[in-house]
């Protein structure tokens, strides 16, 4: 009898009167373009979890630093359609730019005053889905703490430092820009000019870190993310200072493009995607490539860094109000100080 009801069930479901389960999300489909300033290895991470999840969504990945982007867009805009549907920005202050200018999409993630630790849009229009934190960094197996700055201020003013000192390019790189209008909001754009009379020299995180390894720096301004990531995957030395004038936390922020505007005119799908980015799921890649979580009460945090509670109390804080207002003249005023070619 046993064997019967067993083989009635197996021909009950073979014939389709019992449904199959589904697969996660299996209705979210069609295509879905990202603009993107996230790490390549970060972004084949996020496209392998994407594909698990949504199996019938093609999500393509465009990558490219901020400058870059923005100024693809731009042009872009002439025709007023975007070549995307979603973007995946450095920092909150294009965000603003995008939502004045009618780009955006509203939509809303559940729970998101009381599930999300940052800053994000009350109206719905861009969410942070990581934190980055630029600091300094330095190898110890070269250098003492005494011989090094203790501060943002000291890494542009100190004289021991000359021509010993490396950071990103603000005209190029998202958070860079974010940094240096912190940094010239809280001492003017004096510092700039401090920066210049120090030679520092204008060059990629990877470069910078390179430097470090062979002591031709003593010291760099970077994202703690690449410090962290060469600790962890090549057993580097190089170790960050968390300066003591304070840490520079950048929200880097979600967006939909408003349909109408997009490449594949799929909000429904770029919605679903957004909310996994702000999943526990999606939040544990987050931490994987080396950056901070959004969600609040998150105890973990990236590989070997400090606690997230106690950086937000030691932020600095940006002015993205500022940032996208006066962004060109931020640039220009660096550009002119430094001398940036």
């Amino acid at each position: 009898m046993k064997k019967l009801i067993a083989l009635l069930l197996v021909l009950v479901m073979t014939c389709g009167l019992v449904p199959a389960a589904l697969a996660v999300n299996e209705d979210v489909e069609g295509k879905v373009v990202v603009y993107t300033s996230i790490y390549q290895f970060v972004i084949d991470m996020m496209s392998a979890e994407l594909k698990a999840e949504f199996p019938n969504l093609e999500v393509e990945f465009f990558y490219g630093g901020t400058g870059s982007l923005q100024t693809k867009l731009t042009g872009e805009m002439e025709t007023g359609t975007l070549g995307c549907d979603m973007m995946l920005v450095a920092e909150p202050a294009y965000s603003l730019e995008l939502k004045e200018g009618g780009w955006l999409h509203q939509f809303e993630v559940e729970n998101a005053e009381s599930i999300l630790r940052f800053p994000y849009d009350e109206e719905g229009y861009w969410y942070p889905v990581r934190v980055c934190n630029m600091v300094l960094a330095y190898n110890p197996e070269l250098y003492t703490p005494d011989q090094l700055p203790k501060t943002f201020k000291e890494f542009a003013e100190d004289p021991s430092l000359k021509g010993l000192i490396s950071m990103g390019n603000p005209l190029t790189s998202g958070t860079t820009m974010a940094a240096v209008a912190a940094l010239s909001d809280k001492y003017g754009y004096e510092y700039f000019d401090a920066l210049g009379a120090n030679d520092v020299m204008i060059e990629s995180g990877s470069v910078a870190l390179g430097k470090l390894e062979t002591g031709e720096c003593k010291a760099v301004m970077i994202l703690e993310e690449s410090v962290l990531k060469e600790r962890k995957e090549k057993g580097s030395k190089i170790a960050c200072i968390y300066p003591e004038d304070g840490v520079i936390l950048i929200p880097s922020t979600a967006m939909i493009v408003a349909e109408e505007k997009s490449a594949n005119m799929n909000t429904e799908a770029c919605e679903a995607v957004a909310n996994w980015l702000l999943s526990e799921a999606g939040q544990k890649l987050i931490l994987e490539g080396y950056m901070y979580s959004v969600f609040a009460g998150m105890k973990e945090v990236p590989y070997d860094s400090v606690d997230t509670d106690g950086l937000i109390e030691k932020d600095m804080g940006v002015d993205w109000v500022r940032c996208y207002t006066q962004r060109e003249e931020i640039r220009t005023e660096f550009q002119e100080r430094v001398t940036v070619d």
